[in-house]
């Protein structure tokens, strides 16, 4: 699992040590299975929060887990030109390539451990695809996509791209140096990460040795998540076990404790864990489709404006040539 790494942790700036008689450990609350879907022009992923009622996600609202999928020549897949308002979406690329364009002049090129962060806000058309080469010599494609809620006052907001390149993620370890955390947006424990947010959240990817234990300290104002995108492991003080496609949902606390099993699978030999969560808007949320806002009326009326071509226009070198 490339996304980025280092060759030594031990380098790298430290968690603090926790005192358990003074921390908080946050209980799980909730555990589900990722339902199995299909994105785009029918790229297969996993709908991670599946099963958790939206004010358990707050400020977060969907998340896909795309892959680990190895893909043959010509399979290799993406999304066509489609609207979005009122959220952000996060892509985050484990492993492979992706293209993205959109209508507001924003757009890049997307390889291992890179972020593309869209504030959609009033609207915008946006599409994503594997590079030529990709589809032309196949390969392996791994990634999550995140959809962060905006708060009414902001989800008319200007649309705004960020193009986030893996060595700028922050990193870290443990105490015992048994896990790597990048820190893509957000703080952990004064470490923080590039992304800049609308909403108050905290993303990170955490790679954990096999045996190690991590005690994340988390803000605890926010909600917390954490997503097995790889390994087995537990979860909480409780020791839950967790598994590819599991996410934990955590109760109230300061730190979240993660701990991979000793063994793991050959094709999996470490637990790989995305941890997120935020602060909680705590406003009616209506979703359909690409829209995400607070009553029926105003995703209906972004119906109307994406009809009318109020969202943006594809550029002009990506219309159809004419006859």
């Amino acid at each position: 699992m490339p996304a980025i790494t280092v060759d030594d942790v031990l380098v790298l700036p430290r968690l603090p040590e926790l005192d358990p008689a003074d921390t908080a450990y946050r209980p799980v609350h909730r555990l589900t299975t990722a339902q199995h879907g299909f994105e785009g022009e029918g790229f297969p992923v996993r709908r991670a929060f599946a099963g958790v009622p939206l004010p358990e996600l707050d400020p977060l609202v969907h998340m896909d887990h795309m892959g680990e999928v190895e893909m043959a020549p010509g399979e290799p897949m993406g999304t066509p030109w489609h609207p979005h308002r009122g959220f952000e979406t996060v892509t985050y690329l484990i492993d492979g390539a992706v293209e993205h364009q959109d209508s507001n002049g924003g757009g890049g090129h997307l390889i291992d451990g890179d972020t593309q962060w869209m504030t959609a806000g009033s609207g915008i058309l946006h599409i994503e695809q594997p590079p030529e080469h990709l589809v032309m010599s196949g390969g392996v494609l791994h990634g999550v996509q995140l959809w962060v809620n905006l708060p009414r006052a902001e989800k008319m907001s200007p649309p705004r791209y960020q193009d986030i390149r893996g060595k700028h993620t922050g990193l870290l370890t443990t105490p015992d140096g048994g896990a790597l955390i990048r820190v893509i947006a957000g703080d952990i424990a004064g470490h923080t990460g590039p992304g800049v947010t609308h909403t108050p959240i905290t993303v990170a990817h955490l790679t954990v040795e096999p045996g190690a234990q991590v005690d994340l300290p988390w803000d605890p104002a926010y909600n917390a998540l954490a997503y097995t995108l790889a390994g087995h492991g537990t979860v909480g003080a409780e020791a839950h076990p967790i598994r590819e496609g599991r996410l934990a949902v955590f109760g109230t606390g300061d730190a979240l404790r993660l701990t991979a099993d000793r063994r793991q699978e050959s094709r999996s030999p470490k637990l790989e864990l995305f941890v997120l969560g935020g602060l909680p808007i705590r406003e009616p949320v209506f979703q359909y489709g690409p829209f995400v806002m607070n009553t029926r009326e105003e995703v209906q009326q972004a119906f109307e404006d994406y009809q009318a071509g109020r969202l943006g226009v594809i550029p002009a070198q990506h219309l159809p040539h004419s006859s």
